[in-house]
């Protein structure tokens, strides 16, 4: 069958039936020469966006972007060899930050193998899968439409179960053969009684605590979980920290205290979490970033419910998937009587920006963003990595999509896209000017769809987040002085330059007021200055306090 054939049940339109009927709420590529034959069937098919970006990077940082805002599969789609070899960082950074991506890759075709070098080939015709099968969760070569509706839905199961990417390759002289329809998979097998045994020991363990605390992180938000964890804080009295990577869930629930960082954050929320007699953390990852600097809470008071097991301390785990054990510890509390009422950290009340003539900090663009956000409600805020992530740590009530734990850069920009296509909602994006550099092109990708981010460039002249570990390195952390407003502008959106406070505020007004564009502010800071969040996060790194 010729790649121009078309049938009415075809390979490839039996993959992207199976990618909405999983949750897809769009998808994201990169034409290619071995992806054209899957581009043509969309075409064809036409029941979801495919939306085109600049880079392969910036295609999988979209669909992360895409999966993380509600949930659902996050979908990249590209060619073989320097495509797909393009998605590995952002793939890896999927697999640390538990997202449920899905690569999809053509492939040259079952008859094309083993005469000559393809073009795109590194080692071995399967290098490219080798090297995805390290970074995803599940993977299949859709080699044989007979098999191949089974292996979709193995795979797009595992990719939604473990909240991890997975890797599906197609032949492109496949695309158009004659498929069956994927039948979605029922959900894997788990033991009502190890789940109930869990949720059983963990409410004897919260009712004979004093001081309990939920302390919750991404797998939460991965599973859909938000609505189930502010029932249990409101049945049990329990109040509710998040992690960094957590940071934004149950945003404005009255239980809701802050963000735990440990010894880098705020000292009574530390004091909060290290006082508690019983901590239940869910979906919780293990990381510096997470757990402020240091070792971790003690294992003897810490309910540990996370990657399908829950934990208590030197004791055996028993297997629990987070949403059956949150079910069954929601009827195992039924009538706990709550906890004694206590004084709880609570932030103070949102302040207006000084509007005057002063030089402009990070700390200011979270005061001014804070008071719009009271004004006129939230936006979900995507930031990338550096002193911009640690500012954007500050935004209230708001949701936050970051790369917090993976820490790569050039994430923000490109996932402020996905959100949009996903949700068709507007996004804060915070971002430096050096991951602005890598990736503030996609500017081009917003204009072309009518996508409207604000985008707040954070222009310290340098990476200084680098700066921060390294302060004695002189100039080698400073990067060269871009004009980003007139950047801006030549890529189709409005530019502003931001010197003061007064700029400031009146630039997020102007950008704030005017939909259907693209605004970008730049941010002019002064180098050498960060927020407090950058420096405590920092001291706390290195010994300092």
């Amino acid at each position: 069958m010729s790649d121009t054939d078309t049938t009415s049940t075809t390979l490839g339109t039996v993959l992207l039936d199976a990618l909405v009927d999983h949750g897809a709420r769009a998808l994201f590529g990169i034409p290619g020469d071995f992806v054209l034959p899957l581009f043509r069937e969309h075409r064809r098919w036409g029941r979801l966006p495919l939306f085109g970006l600049t880079h392969e990077p910036a295609v999988g940082f979209a669909a992360d972007g895409a999966a993380r805002i509600g949930g659902g599969l996050g979908v990249a789609i590209v060619t073989w060899g320097a495509g797909a070899l393009n998605l590995v960082n952002p793939v890896a950074n999927a697999w640390a930050e538990k997202t449920p991506l899905v690569v999809v890759s053509g492939a040259p075709g079952v008859r094309e193998r083993g005469r000559l070098l393809l073009h795109h080939q590194v080692k071995a015709y399967d290098s490219q899968a080798r090297v995805l099968a390290e970074l995803t969760a599940d993977q299949a070569v859709l080699d044989d439409p007979r098999t191949a509706p089974a292996a979709i839905a193995r795979v797009l199961r595992t990719c939604l179960e473990a909240s991890r990417p997975v890797y599906l390759e197609v032949p492109r002289d496949l695309v158009t053969a004659p498929c069956e329809p994927v039948v979605a998979l029922p959900p894997s097998p788990w033991s009502e009684g190890d789940v109930r045994a869990a949720a059983e020991r963990a409410r004897e363990r919260l009712a004979g605590a004093r001081r309990p605390v939920l302390l919750v992180d991404v797998e939460v938000r991965r599973f859909g979980l938000e609505a189930r964890v502010a029932a249990l804080a409101e049945r049990c009295g329990i109040p509710v920290v998040t992690t960094f990577s957590g940071r934004g869930l149950l945003a404005g629930h009255p239980r809701l205290v802050g963000t735990w960082l440990g010894v880098a954050g705020d000292a009574a929320i530390d004091a909060l979490v290290r006082e508690s007699d019983a901590v239940l953390g869910l979906g919780v990852l293990h990381a510096d970033v997470n757990l402020g600097t240091t070792a971790g809470l003690d294992a003897a008071r810490l309910i540990d419910a996370r990657d399908g097991v829950v934990a208590f301390g030197d004791e055996p785990a028993l297997p629990a998937p987070l949403g059956p054990f949150l079910d069954a510890l929601l009827a195992a509390t039924e009538g706990v009587s709550c906890p004694t009422e206590r004084d709880l950290p609570r932030p103070a009340a949102a302040s207006e920006l000084a509007r005057d003539g002063a030089a402009v900090t990070s700390d200011d663009v979270t005061t001014a963003v804070n008071a719009l956000f009271a004004r006129v409600g939230t936006m979900p805020v995507v930031s990338d990595v550096g002193d911009c992530l640690f500012a954007a740590g500050q935004i209230r009530a708001a949701e936050l999509l970051a790369p917090s734990y993976y820490a790569t850069m050039g994430y923000a920009m490109p996932a402020a896209l996905g959100v949009t296509a996903a949700t068709g909602r507007r996004a804060m994006v915070f971002v430096g000017d050096g991951a602005f550099q890598m990736t503030g092109t996609e500017l081009v990708i917003a204009g072309a769809n009518g996508w409207d981010p604000i985008v707040v460039v954070f222009d310290n002249g340098g990476w200084e987040m680098v700066r921060c570990f390294d302060p004695d390195a002189a100039t080698s952390h400073d990067l060269p002085n871009v004009d980003f407003a007139a950047f801006a502008v030549a890529l189709g959106a409005r530019g502003h330059v931001v010197r003061t406070r007064a700029e400031l505020g009146a630039a997020l007004d102007a950008a704030h007021a005017e939909r259907g564009r693209a605004h970008v502010l730049h941010v002019r800071l002064a180098p050498g200055t960060a927020s407090v969040g950058l420096r405590r996060f920092t001291a706390a790194l290195q010994g300092r306090k």
